[in-house]
């Protein structure tokens, strides 16, 4: 099931939300990111940076802008997001990046799509809608190879399986078979596999949502995580891909809620 969406919402929405950004070295454009996202639309929002040992003023940043920082000195995109799912405060979990690239000012209507349909899970199409200079040729070439791969082997209709904007309920992951289990970027396409295979297509959604060039230096290496996605696709279908680091944190990581990042010391 694939959908567009507007943009336009007034009512206040009862629901609790945690927006991850995963973060390194992304002074560029974390500032521009946080202020695209729209306040005062639900009871709570919790704005948080996991960050990745960055050596810029990432942090600093975040903390200027007085959005929560949990600092995760393991490397990887997934184990980024694995520490920040289970540490987000709130009942519902949405996923950017912090370099302007995703609709964040669709937040809102995402969320109240997902809690009006009674959805878990909804991943963002950014193919359909992507604007001139998003995505290079073979940025482009390569994600539609890993997505055709996908299809091909796990059959679950994702056009975009690479995607990092998604909107479900943290309360997914209390079946452990959804919780993902790759530190690096196939953490992105894991996550919209599993949701398909445990939520079913009726609970998962696919929406298609505007894809904007990046501002700031990509941290991706293009042939290197293209390889790591395609290995993991055929690891993951015949059941050998391997769990590196347990669920969540660890017990000594940072976190501006308890004032033990190194910035505020």
């Amino acid at each position: 099931m694939r959908m567009r969406i507007g943009t336009t919402m007034t009512d206040v929405l009862p629901v609790t939300v945690t927006v991850i950004l995963p973060t390194r070295n992304e002074e560029e454009a974390l500032a521009d990111t946080v202020d695209a996202i729209p306040r005062d639309w639900c009871e709570n929002l919790e704005i948080m940076i996991v960050d990745g040992s960055s050596t810029d003023r990432t942090r600093e940043i975040a903390l200027e802008k007085n959005i929560r920082v949990h600092l995760e000195p393991r490397k990887g995109y997934g184990r980024a997001y694995r520490t920040g799912f289970v540490v987000a405060k709130n009942d519902i979990i949405v996923t950017m990046d912090a370099d302007c690239t995703y609709p964040a000012e669709l937040v809102p209507k995402l969320v109240k799509k997902l809690i009006d349909d009674d959805l878990d899970f909804i991943t963002c199409d950014r193919l359909t809608l992507a604007e001139e200079g998003s995505m290079s040729g073979i940025h482009g070439f390569g994600n539609w190879g890993l997505s055709f791969t996908a299809r091909l082997l796990f059959g679950y209709g994702i056009k975009d399986s690479q995607s990092g904007m998604w909107v479900f309920r943290k309360s997914i992951f209390d079946n452990e078979n959804m919780r993902p289990t790759n530190d690096g970027m196939p953490l992105s396409e894991e996550i919209k596999i599993l949701a398909r295979k445990h939520l079913g297509k009726q609970k998962a959604i696919e929406i298609s949502t505007p894809y904007r060039p990046r501002v700031g230096e990509a941290e991706i290496h293009t042939w290197g995580d293209g390889w790591k996605n395609f290995k993991f696709l055929y690891a993951k279908r015949f059941g050998m891909n391997k769990t590196l680091t347990d669920w969540g944190p660890l017990p000594d990581n940072p976190d501006s809620i308890n004032g033990d990042l190194p910035e505020q010391k």
